[in-house]
């Protein structure tokens, strides 16, 4: 079967939100743009929420990834912050609902993990790699572009699965059905 998708990617921010979106095609994977949404000068923070959605949904319609992958908040210790970044990241949720396109969601820690090996990677380091993984000539000023590209490449290294599909197999069995490649021998496996 031809792997052939499009996969959006996003870094949610009250003051700059981050986008990168990867194509797979035959497991090669390949940019097709990055970018990053300036919201400081906005007034409020509805107006804020109202641009996400509108840059979110217009995305989107001209890209028509087929899957998005987004940042989900951290645990700070300035809660008036993860609250707004937590709206931020639900309008981005809602655009993509809107438009039917499925969503994923990963913690920092597992992307930064995903691309770098390490979960406490600085946002250059993973720059860094992601300049490296898609043949970047430079690394974008704005790291929340490739903070975007990295939720995207996350979502495709993990094969979708993230924080929302992870399912717990209850049981033995459950395990078994929800993992049928595990239950060949070594020697079933050659084959």
């Amino acid at each position: 079967m031809v792997e052939d998708k499009i996969i959006l990617g996003i870094d949610p921010g009250t003051t700059i939100m981050g986008y990168g979106i990867i194509h797979i095609k035959n497991k090669k994977m390949s940019l097709v743009t990055y970018g990053v949404i300036h919201l400081s000068k906005l007034a409020t923070h509805p107006d804020k929420l109202k641009r996400i959605f509108e840059r979110v949904d217009a995305l989107i319609k001209e890209y028509k990834p087929d899957e998005m992958a987004i940042e989900a908040p951290f645990f700070g210790k300035n809660v008036q912050s993860m609250l707004k970044l937590g709206r931020a990241q639900g309008v981005c949720i809602a655009a993509s609902l809107n438009l039917n396109v499925p969503f994923e969601e990963y913690a920092p820690r597992r992307i930064k993990q995903a691309i770098t090996g390490k979960g406490s990677a600085s946002k250059e380091q993973v720059a860094i790699m992601i300049q490296s993984l898609l043949g970047l000539r430079e690394i974008p000023k704005q790291l929340d572009a490739t903070d975007g590209l990295a939720a995207a490449i996350c979502h495709y290294y993990s094969k979708g699965i993230g924080e929302h599909n992870k399912t717990k197999a209850s049981n033995w069995e459950a395990f078994i059905n929800q993992n049928p490649e595990r239950n060949k021998s070594p020697e079933a496996k050659k084959k």
